[in-house]
């Protein structure tokens, strides 16, 4: 696509996303499998920004305060270590790139998550040719519920990577091989339909996972990306297309940490049950338990069964301790596009 092209279609998506964060009703265009026409809900005006009680990092979309959720004393001791090292490394070389990340990424570890958008924000100001800034600022505009701006930071990232080499991202959170799984262009493009997803533009999502797909070169991203593929191909109606999205996946995959969208995938091809999937899902004190009922969650809306979808959100949003993950920020959305409180 000509670069011509790529600045229009971010001109025209940032005039959308002014749109609806003024609360305008946004048309999206209908989308057509087997000559019926689905159109998607665009998503509310998000909660008002008023100032945040004492110890709150964030509001969550349905307007209440998030505080940083605790960490067992051990885990809190070993990150905190790590950020001082981190703090440490940046006062020895202040001009770093590499460094001032880490710090944000240690700060974001410890459920920091303002002060590691600021140290994002802060270093890309100083480096301003290096997209992974945006990369690191829109996730963490995610976490924090600035969905527009998330948008606005990523989609700014994916036309600076365009033409560059792709790049290994160290773990700052190591897999248990100790294998990193994704890519820079691929985080920058996940996270981007990621949130377009949240604010309920499911066709803007779909060309972000497109893109994300062509940059997903090992079965943990395949995983990650065809879920979200089939997921949104699904809401938008296109059936047939979303089926395509699960040949490639079998259950002999080579799985190093995204297990939970593996069982998602292996659910939609008939392979699991909802049943198989949801007890142990809630029952799960990692992020990977929210991702795979927020899965089932999804699954049980675009076949039909609201009642059910809504509760599974709700069991979703019990575990209030689970709030930066994905899984809980899809269950919130869930609830604040269709104007109804848990």
């Amino acid at each position: 696509m000509p670069e011509s092209l790529h600045a229009l279609r971010h001109a025209l998506a940032a005039i959308l996303v002014a749109l609806t964060a003024c609360g305008g009703a946004v048309e999206e265009p209908p989308a057509e499998e087997g000559g019926e026409v689905v159109v998607v809900e665009s998503a509310p005006a998000l909660p008002p920004d008023a100032p945040l009680p004492s110890g709150a990092e964030a509001r969550s979309l349905l307007g209440q305060p998030l505080t940083r959720p605790a960490l067992p004393n051990l885990v809190r001791a070993q990150r905190e270590s790590e950020l001082e090292a981190s703090e440490t490394a940046l006062a020895r070389n202040p001009g770093s790139a590499d460094a001032l990340i880490w710090v944000g990424r240690r700060q974001a570890y410890l459920g920091r998550y303002q002060q590691a958008l600021q140290t994002f924000r802060r270093g890309f100001e100083v480096h301003s040719d290096d997209p992974r800034f945006l990369r690191h600022s829109g996730h963490r505009l995610i976490t924090l519920r600035r969905l527009n701006e998330a948008v606005s930071d990523l989609a700014r990232a994916s036309d600076m990577i365009r033409g560059r080499e792709d790049q290994v991202e160290p773990d700052g959170l190591p897999n248990a091989r100790g294998i990193p799984t994704s890519t820079l262009q691929f985080n920058i493009w996940y996270h981007l339909g990621l949130a377009h997803y949240f604010l309920g533009d499911f066709e803007a999502a779909l060309e972000a996972y497109r893109e994300c797909l062509a940059v997903s070169k090992n079965p943990d991203a395949l995983v990650a990306t065809s879920h979200w593929l089939y997921t949104i191909l699904r809401r938008l109606g296109r059936d047939a297309e979303a089926a395509q999205v699960l040949i490639p996946i079998t259950e002999n995959l080579d799985i190093i940490e995204n297990q939970a969208y593996h069982d998602l995938l292996l659910m939609y091809k008939g392979l699991k049950t909802p049943e198989d999937l949801i007890g142990p899902a809630l029952a799960e004190a990692s992020a990977s338990g929210p991702a795979t009922a927020y899965g089932v969650g999804a699954w049980y809306l675009y076949n039909g069964d609201e009642e059910q979808a809504f509760e599974v959100f709700r069991s979703i949003l019990a575990n209030g301790d689970q709030w930066a993950s994905f899984g809980y920020i899809g269950a919130e959305a869930e609830f604040w596009r269709s104007r109804t409180m848990p």
